[in-house]
């Protein structure tokens, strides 16, 4: 008789090497660890590891599935609702993933360092993927939204989305360049800030609003993560 397979079961056991995976990203980088070194942390057997998983890279994407998964459990939400007008929801996504990292800040500051390096790279680039290939929709179903509105105005409505997705990923990268530096002493607060103000300036031009119309962080979380 074949073996009936439980599905919260199986979802456990896949989420331990998961759990280990991320551990070992964060403590030594991608490159540094190995699939014994998932063995030994999880105490089970190559056999149970290929059971849920045909590689290193493929519990590697499990990993990066988990962290935008529940980032999109924090913003979409908000995007769904149709009582928010655009401009509300565009802010609603820069705050919501703000307020998803200041909540995980002891284990993002922890890994800061690591996940700038290049025994990084490749998880770092897998994620930057994901997150673009899930903030797209979003973006598409905002600047629709906005156009409708009479509250975007731009010459490229089909391409809008795309361009505002590449700033969200520049601006990341450079945020984390500029914590870095802010521990290091080599940045200033008020680089900070003037960073953030021209892309908040370059967003608003883009899609066509008011200056002032668009919010990335408040003054508390910049404090939280810059001051």
């Amino acid at each position: 008789m074949a073996r009936t397979l439980n599905p919260a079961a199986h979802a456990v056991r896949r989420d331990v090497f998961i759990d280990a995976a991320q551990a070992l990203i964060q403590s030594r980088g991608y490159e540094r660890f190995s699939l014994q070194n998932i063995l030994d942390a999880t105490g089970t057997s190559k056999g149970a590891f290929y059971h849920y998983f045909d590689s290193k890279g493929a519990l590697v994407d499990a990993v990066v599935d988990r962290i935008t998964d529940q980032a999109a459990a924090r913003v979409e939400p908000v995007l769904d609702d149709p009582t928010l007008s655009a401009t509300r929801k565009l802010n609603a996504l820069f705050g919501g993933i703000a307020e998803f990292k200041s909540e995980r800040m002891d284990l993002l500051v922890g890994v800061m360092r690591v996940w700038l390096s290049e025994d990084n790279a490749i998880v770092r680039e897998k994620l930057r993927r994901l997150a673009s290939q899930r903030q797209l929709p979003w973006l598409e179903g905002i600047v629709r939204q906005g156009i409708a509105e009479g509250s975007f105005t731009t010459r490229v409505p089909d391409h809008l989305a795309r361009v505002l997705v590449a700033l969200i990923g520049g601006m990341g990268e450079l945020a984390m360049e500029l914590w870095v530096g802010r521990q290091e002493g080599t940045v200033a607060f008020e680089e900070v800030q003037q960073t953030f103000d021209a892309y908040l300036e370059a967003f608003e031009r883009i899609v066509g609003v008011r200056p002032g119309s668009l919010k990335f962080l408040d003054e508390p979380t910049l404090e939280l993560w810059f001051g």
